[in-house]
């Protein structure tokens, strides 16, 4: 209910190429105490979970580098990464787009422009290990 702290200061890693996309989720998710840690591309995303080991990854689908379907893939299908919960943050918002995000290893599936007001409770449910249990239309 009250917002204005996070559980154990969880650290989340915002993968997005577009920069005033990530500051605009750093900023809302900082203000009920996330720890948050910010990557441009899949790649530096590949190295910042392994240095960084976040709760969570908001990951936009389209990245340079390599896409964030592809980063979900390439951490669930290693062992020290796998339980990382990723949540697809994307403008990808077409018929089946959730459904390719949830096949990549995706949790969860919010879509672009993100609701600043209800952010912090879509992502919460991840963050305290219910993930896979939000139904399509993202309960916050």
């Amino acid at each position: 209910m009250e917002g204005q702290r996070a559980d154990l200061r969880k650290k989340i890693l915002i993968v997005d190429d577009n920069e005033d996309s990530r500051d605009l989720v750093a900023k809302v998710l900082k203000q009920f105490g996330y720890q948050i840690v910010q990557a441009v591309d899949g790649e530096e995303a590949l190295v910042k979970v392994l240095s960084e080991k976040p709760d969570l990854i908001l990951m936009d689908r389209s990245l340079p580098k390599m896409d964030g379907l592809e980063v979900a893939r390439r951490l669930k299908g290693d062992e020290a990464t796998k339980k990382i919960p990723i949540v697809a943050l994307t403008a990808h918002a077409m018929r089946g787009d959730r459904e390719k995000a949830l096949a990549a290893g995706c949790e969860g599936y919010i879509p672009k422009p993100i609701n600043v007001r209800t952010l912090a409770e879509q992502i919460r449910p991840y963050l305290e290990g219910q993930s896979g249990s939000i139904p399509s239309g993202e309960k916050g």
